[in-house]
């Protein structure tokens, strides 16, 4: 029960926290949605591509939280200092976004050589990337300080970070474009805006929290106190079936650096399936577009449930593994796989329920509308085959077990052009061609769940 109580502190934070990350999104195409003067395929449009692009750069820095994440709770586990994990994340993190916003005409204009969409949509997702890419900075240092907390065991924090982030996001992004009462209406351009500066609230708010809670200006972060899940010997130690890394053998910047390539390597498969799913759609008109990019939305609206249950699976595991407790790792595979399909039977509920008014609070544009019907059952796999996914994606983060998880992703992204170049042959319509991409998206959720699954009892204690 101690365990169980422990996965809901660290879980419950981050779920509060990661279901204002899709309403953004939501709310985002909605105001573009309804904003006059345009179509609204054109404006949601615009919004998924302009953000594409950003996923397009961010991902490649995901490993600012994930490695963060696991190398600070195995050296929490073990109560090593933590300061020199974050240093090094955030000098990588304000390097890399000074050096975006260097770049960025050359980024936007690489990434429409191999983005096909209309000429308003194209329009509108430059203005809308000139505008966000001020915020790089502190979006890619947001990364490493949730990674840092996480690993701390902390989950107040990233939430306040995030409510914080996303909620001003939200209103700004609504204030600024439809400018209610004296207020300019900055239109398509104050989307954009808003979130610009609420990224950097975020930055502001989490420097100020990891100086004040952990003295973080003294680089100096012991974890006191004792520990609830420690391994009464060691003649059980699990260093031979665990991914651990002996500080004394390798450096811990050779360390750091290692684990980010590997995962920086993920970050590309992951790009690739993303990316792919939005450049794809985007052959086959607006309207396609629109309703693809919103059943994105609502499948991803899952996955931030589930990943705060991996967000306490990749806690907990790494602090096991610090510890090197083999039974608090096997604890913790075991509470967040009951908790995660939990939330999956649930979601499964809600998409077949709400399915339709969930798109409806996403457009008012009819043929949007229309042309999704078709398309709603697929929101009932994304719970049964994502969770499995999701979760072991933390399990193996915690262990900075980085190989399987480069593999897998890597492994994943070629399964997902796979069925789609194959699929090809069938494709008759527009609408044929979403259906196949979906069958390609869930294909890679399924390889995923499937090799790490496989993997798991060679890396972690079954």
């Amino acid at each position: 029960m101690k365990l169980h109580r422990e996965i809901l502190r660290l879980a419950i934070p981050s779920i509060l926290a990661n279901i204002t990350v899709p309403l953004v999104g939501m709310v985002d195409m909605a105001v573009a949605g309804h904003l006059p003067g345009t179509s609204s395929a054109a404006l949601i449009g615009g919004i998924t591509v302009g953000a594409m692009l950003f996923d397009l750069l961010y991902w490649n820095f995901g490993f600012l939280r994930v490695g963060t994440g696991g190398l600070t709770a195995q050296a929490y586990g073990r109560g090593d200092d933590t300061g020199g994990i974050l240093r090094r994340a955030l000098r990588i993190a304000l390097i890399s976004g000074v050096a975006l916003l260097v770049l960025q005409w050359v980024v936007v204009q690489l990434a429409f050589l191999v983005v096909d969409c209309s000429p308003e949509v194209r329009e509108l997702a430059t203005r809308y990337f000139y505008i966000r890419i001020w915020a790089a900075p502190a979006t890619l240092s947001l990364f490493a300080f949730k990674g840092w907390f996480i690993g701390l065991q902390d989950s107040v924090r990233p939430m306040t970070a995030d409510l914080l982030v996303n909620g001003l996001n939200i209103l700004l992004s609504v204030v600024l474009a439809f400018g209610p009462g004296p207020l300019p209406a900055l239109g398509f351009p104050g989307i954009a805006l808003g979130t610009v500066i609420a990224q950097w609230a975020g930055f502001t708010y989490c420097a100020l929290a990891a100086r004040h809670r952990y003295h973080f200006q003294a680089f100096s972060l012991k974890r006191s106190g004792p520990t609830n899940y420690t391994m009464s010997s060691r003649q059980n130690d699990p260093e031979e079936n665990m991914e651990l890394t002996d500080s004394k053998a390798i450096s811990k910047n050779g360390r750091f650096f290692t684990l980010n390539r590997d995962l920086f390597l993920r970050s590309l498969g992951m790009i690739a399936v993303y990316i792919g799913f939005t450049v794809i759609s985007a052959r086959y008109g607006d309207v396609m577009l629109a309703v693809s990019a919103i059943l994105m939305k609502l499948l991803m609206f899952f996955s931030y449930f589930s990943d705060g249950f991996a967000y306490a699976g990749e806690a907990l595991t790494g602090r096991f593994v610090g510890e090197r407790s083999v039974e608090g790792v096997k604890s913790t595979i075991r509470g967040t796989f009951l908790w995660g399909m939990g939330v999956a039977a649930l979601f499964m509920l809600v998409y077949g329920v709400g399915g339709m008014p969930m798109m409806h609070l996403m457009t008012r544009d009819v043929s949007v509308l229309e042309a999704s019907r078709a398309f709603l059952p697929w929101l009932l796999l994304m719970p049964l085959i994502g969770c499995p996914a999701f979760i072991w994606d933390g399990i193996f983060i915690g262990a900075t077990a980085s190989k399987d998880l480069r593999n897998s992703t890597l492994l994943c992204a070629v399964g997902f052009f796979a069925v789609w170049f194959i699929g090809q042959a069938f494709i008759g319509s527009p609408e044929s061609a979403i259906h196949l991409l979906m069958a390609a998206y869930f294909a890679h959720l399924a390889i995923r769940a499937l090799y790490l699954t496989l993997r798991a009892p060679a890396v972690l204690p079954a």
